[in-house]
């Protein structure tokens, strides 16, 4: 499907303010899951691991256009000081995905319950298939395999996707396929379905998106975000952390009225 075409999709489904009314309950639920998630909060041995992605003007973005723009109004060699005043979308880099993103008036990035913030961090590995396939999803049954093998899944959570995607940054296959169409792993909507139940907080991907790039209608954005839960697009160093055991931290931006914005990203191990 061609870009302009997802775009007139997410159009046809914008969310009215009773969409949102109708999903308070859960953004209750997560703030209590949240609360109950602080005693299995890792036991870090101290090792951190940056889940962040630098980034400047290349680097990939939705709609293909720089996420990042600088412009130096004071330097050093003038005035002994240096600055710059940045241009960002919001929706670029390392990033959050706020509900207000997805709704018409639901939570902004500066609203995020901070407890929300500090989560045991879960990943789900589905490098080996994406690689064969693209446009692969985190299922249930991945959901089912993490929690026969790691135990169940702390309400509060992070559930991260690794999809081995961080590494094809510095190339175009990170956002596309070389005709253009948008390919990248993602979730599936039974998956963030069956994650919400369990009280999950957050879903992470290291693409560019929560849904996987050949989504026609933004299914997961639409379930879990008016849900009052966030989302993480392009996570860094997800081969860095275990399957479990680890503690994901968010600086997310402060911005009033916000829709996401980048943020820093760091696990504790």
């Amino acid at each position: 499907m061609c870009n302009a075409c997802v775009i007139d999709a997410v159009k046809g489904r914008m969310l009215s303010r009773r969409d949102v009314f109708r999903f308070s309950a859960g953004a209750a639920a997560v703030a209590a899951a949240a609360g109950a998630a602080r005693p299995v909060l890792a036991q870090a041995s101290g090792r951190v691991v940056d889940l962040t992605h630098r980034y400047d003007g290349s680097f990939p973005t939705f709609d293909g256009q720089p996420g990042i723009l600088y412009d130096q109004t004071v330097k050093f060699a003038e005035s002994g000081y240096q600055l710059f005043r940045l241009t960002i979308n919001e929706h670029t880099g390392t990033h959050i995905d706020a509900p207000l993103h997805f709704t018409a008036d639901g939570t902004s990035v500066a609203d995020l319950d901070p407890a929300t913030l500090v989560c045991p961090l879960c990943v789900i590995d589905i490098s080996a298939r994406a690689a064969e396939e693209p446009n692969t999803m985190v299922m249930p049954e991945d959901i089912e395999a993490w929690v026969a093998a790691n135990g169940e899944i702390p309400a509060g959570a992070c559930v991260a996707m690794h999809s081995g995607w961080a590494a094809k940054v510095g190339d175009p296959s990170y956002r596309n396929t070389p005709d253009g169409a948008f390919a990248f792993p993602g979730f599936s909507r039974a998956a963030s379905e069956m994650l919400a139940e369990m009280g999950v907080a957050a879903l992470g991907v290291d693409t560019l998106s929560l849904d996987p790039g050949n989504s026609a209608d933004f299914a997961v954005h639409y379930h879990w975000l008016p849900s009052g839960r966030y989302g993480i697009e392009n996570l860094a160093g997800l081969d860095q952390v275990p399957a479990k055991g680890a503690t994901v931290f968010v600086g997310a931006p402060k911005h009033a009225g916000g829709t996401g914005g980048p943020a820093r990203v760091v696990a504790v191990v």
